[in-house]
């Protein structure tokens, strides 16, 4: 069995165990891959964003091969410009281990949600034995708060299904897909493994910005967590903070919010015709850059032929 295939053999064994809700259906995870997008964020040597490069200075190769640029979209740096539309998702670990950070969880949701206004939808995952998802419309943001607000910590984590579940939905979302995910980063509970949640954050096309609370873990669990963390966000292009009280999340978001809105977007089919469902290494480039870093997704699974 090829990894494409055993991809969507994991996030469809995920979905047939986790509830839905608002009655919705998570969409299947498709196999098919047309245009390959990749979101783009480039900072300087002191970590500022690099704004107003045009398709012309980037350069996108897979496996070491130039591929044509078919699509770009300029970083949406100023709010309220036209740009891909927006899809936002917003994990919320709400399980016991979480108990003396729920508070604190609830309010940073709550408070980048208020930041970010211009997405399309929120899909809002809330997980812990068990994985709840529902998506809202922008107008429906005061159901989005009650939900949050709503919420206790019990059971156990199933992280890892949670991120399968939100990915599983997004794959059948066309636009840019950010994902805020907020834990301890201690998975207890999934059917996923982390190498298979890996995989996924491979396939997809979703950039992850993990906000971790892990104040009130031991020092060996905090280390261990705080890794993964980062590998989940390190894998999609996205970051993870790690903020240690509520005061420090209004300059956490003005580095998330200014990321998002200074993502560039570039689309391209690949020239590698074969469906074979190998790992493609995508690497992005700025032309003639200097002391300037690019941050993207880094690679993906080919489409496979049943």
């Amino acid at each position: 069995m090829t990894a494409l295939a055993f991809l969507s053999l994991s996030v469809a064994s995920v979905v047939s165990v986790m509830s839905s809700g608002a009655g919705q259906q998570v969409p299947v995870f498709r196999s098919a891959v047309d245009l390959v997008n990749v979101g783009v964020t480039v900072t300087d040597r002191k970590g500022g964003l690099v704004d107003g490069l045009t398709a012309d200075d980037f350069e996108i190769f897979e496996d070491g091969k130039k591929q044509t640029i078919r699509h770009f979209a300029a970083g949406d740096v100023e709010a309220g410009q036209a740009g891909p539309t927006m899809h936002l998702g917003v994990l919320l670990d709400v399980s016991e281990s979480m108990g003396e950070d729920m508070r604190f969880t609830k309010t940073a949701a709550i408070k980048f949600l208020n930041t970010l206004t211009d997405a399309a939808d929120i899909t809002v995952v809330d997980f812990d034995t068990e994985v709840r998802v529902a998506r809202y419309s922008q107008n429906e943001f005061p159901r989005v708060v009650e939900r949050i607000r709503q919420k206790k910590a019990s059971g156990w984590t199933a992280l890892y299904d949670a991120i399968g579940v939100y990915l599983d939905g997004a794959a059948g979302q066309d636009g840019r897909k950010i994902m805020l995910l907020y834990t301890d980063g201690g998975d207890t509970r999934s059917s996923l493994s982390r190498s298979e949640l890996m995989d996924l954050l491979k396939a997809s096309d979703a950039t992850v910005y993990a906000i971790g609370a892990l104040e009130h873990q031991s020092a060996s669990s905090r280390n261990e967590q705080r890794m993964i963390l980062q590998q989940i966000a390190d894998t999609t292009g996205g970051r993870a903070f790690f903020p240690t009280s509520v005061k420090e999340l209004d300059g956490v978001y003005e580095k998330v919010v200014a990321e998002i809105r200074a993502q560039y977007t570039i689309g391209y089919v690949s020239a590698n015709e074969k469906a074979d469902g190998a790992w493609r290494k995508v690497e992005v480039k700025v032309r003639n850059a200097r002391d300037q870093k690019v941050r993207s997704r880094r690679g993906y699974f080919a489409p496979f032929k049943r």
